[in-house]
């Protein structure tokens, strides 16, 4: 069993950056595939980022790549969200997820999520 908070949401204009944190509880943390979904008003859950257990593999959706970082500390058992040159379309609820396969892409393919936590970003 794995559960997992985020922290780190908020408000902020276009442009600037936020850091999102997810700590995990369980020993097996360092064992899981972490990723990063968001949802907004309307839409369904969507792929953000994803991180394997090393932290040596990473995967990005499209609409990300190039602002977003995803990173781990096993450590800590905590994953990082680095989100920076936000628009207005990254409004939403950010959720961090853990999947006990290699890493992926695909929402089903998680097993366990955190509440989510809210990020506005206004034009």
């Amino acid at each position: 069993q794995v559960q997992l908070v985020e922290s780190g949401g908020g408000w902020v204009q276009a442009g600037g950056s936020l850091r999102l944190s997810c700590a995990a509880s369980g020993r097996t943390f360092s064992r899981y595939t972490m990723g990063w979904f968001r949802q907004a008003p309307g839409k369904e859950r969507e792929f953000v980022a994803a991180i394997s257990w090393t932290g040596g593999i990473t995967h990005y959706a499209d609409s990300v790549k190039g602002r977003f970082t995803i990173s781990r500390d096993n450590a800590k058992n905590t994953i990082y969200l680095q989100m920076n040159n936000l628009k207005p379309e990254d409004t939403a609820v950010y959720y961090c997820a853990a999947a006990s396969r290699a890493v992926t892409m695909n929402r089903s393919e998680y097993d366990y999520w955190g509440q989510g936590t809210q990020v506005t970003v206004s034009s």
